[in-house]
This record gives structure tokens, C-alpha cells and sequence, in this order.
């Protein structure tokens, strides 16, 4: 479900190619033994990601986080996981074709945002991640940089989200 990046001088939309997506929930105190699994020390405080290569996570509530991973390393992750139940209780859910991954960067990706997310995102930074609504859809948005965030959206929600990203597009580009 590629679709082409769609632009303008301060905003560009696209949607961004398959990742290995997991939804783990585990005890904070065996964080030790997810991220030995994972490749990676998770982050322990809700909204703070972490990245190591091309693997990262999201600490998305007291005992849940989302972890991304390319496509190739999704049975590799499941196996270590796998291993760890043995002494670590945890539930590792694949949920790599749940969702889509929307990419929205430029100088104004911030304000673009702002039309239908009622998060204050001047206070999100960098590396952060929330469970939030876009518009009435529930997404996971996730800042990359100062000017570029990634919105992870259910697929039966996808049509909606992208229609209003092309209205909000279409006013932009018309000055509103």
C-alpha cells in the first residue's frame, strides 16, 4: 500500500513501506530481559522512544511498548521473545499488518498536524511517541524530528486519515 509522496513547499505526506511491528506488554521490571531480546534498551518512561539501527521503540503506556524493526527481522524478534517467555512472563503481539505508517514532514508538518490532533505538539519531542486521536481515529504519533513526524493508523481507519490529510494539504496550499 505505497502510495506516491504527496507535497507542497511546506508539507510533504507519504505513506512509508512495511515495517516489522510488535506490540509487547511486559512488567517494567523485567524491561532487562525485553530489551536483551529486542537488541535494544527499551526506554522506561511513558512518550520516550529509543532507536538502535534500524530497530526502535515506544514506551506507550506503564507496561506497553511498540517496537519497529525492518520486515526481514520479524521472526528473528517473535524467536528471541520466544525464548524469554521461559523465564520472563510478557505478551508479544505481531501487529505489523494492523497498521500504516503515514510520514508528515516540512517547516510547517507541526501546524499541518494541528488541524485534526488536539495534542499540543510544540510539547512532543523529538524521539517521543503518544497515543492520540486524529480526528476521530486513534493513531500512535511519533516525532522524528523538529519538522517531521510518522502517524501509525489502524487500516480500516486509513481512508479517512488519508482523506483529510489531502483536504488539509489542499488548504495549505490555497493560503487557508
Amino acid at each position: 500500500m505505497n502510495a506516491p509522496v504527496k507535497s507542497f513547499d511546506a508539507v510533504s505526506v507519504a505513506v512509508m513501506p512495511p515495517v516489522a511491528r510488535l506490540n509487547l506488554r511486559i512488567a517494567p521490571a523485567n524491561l532487562g530481559a525485553a530489551s536483551k531480546a529486542f537488541g535494544l534498551p527499551l526506554p522506561g518512561k511513558i512518550g520516550q522512544g529509543a532507536a538502535k539501527g534500524d530497530r526502535a521503540a515506544w514506551c506507550l503506556g506503564p507496561d506497553e511498548w511498540l517496537l519497529h524493526a525492518p520486515e526481514a527481522e520479524q521472526a528473528v524478534i517473535v524467536a528471541a521473545f520466544t525464548t524469554a517467555r521461559a523465564k520472563t512472563p510478557h505478551s508479544l503481539t505481531v501487529i505489523s499488518d494492523r497498521e500504516v505508517t503515514i510520514a508528515i514532514t516540512g517547516p510547517r508538518a507541526q501546524e499541518f498536524l494541528s488541524v485534526a490532533c488536539p495534542l499540543d505538539l510544540s510539547r512532543m519531542t523529538p524521539g517521543t511517541a503518544k497515543r492520540t486521536l486524529f480526528d476521530t481515529a486513534q493513531v500512535v504519533l511519533i516525532r522524528d524530528a523538529e519538522d517531521a513526524f510518522r502517524i501509525e493508523v489502524w487500516r480500516s481507519f486509513f481512508p479517512h486519515v488519508s482523506e483529510l490529510l489531502e483536504i488539509v494539504q489542499r488548504e495549505f496550499a490555497c493560503g487557508l
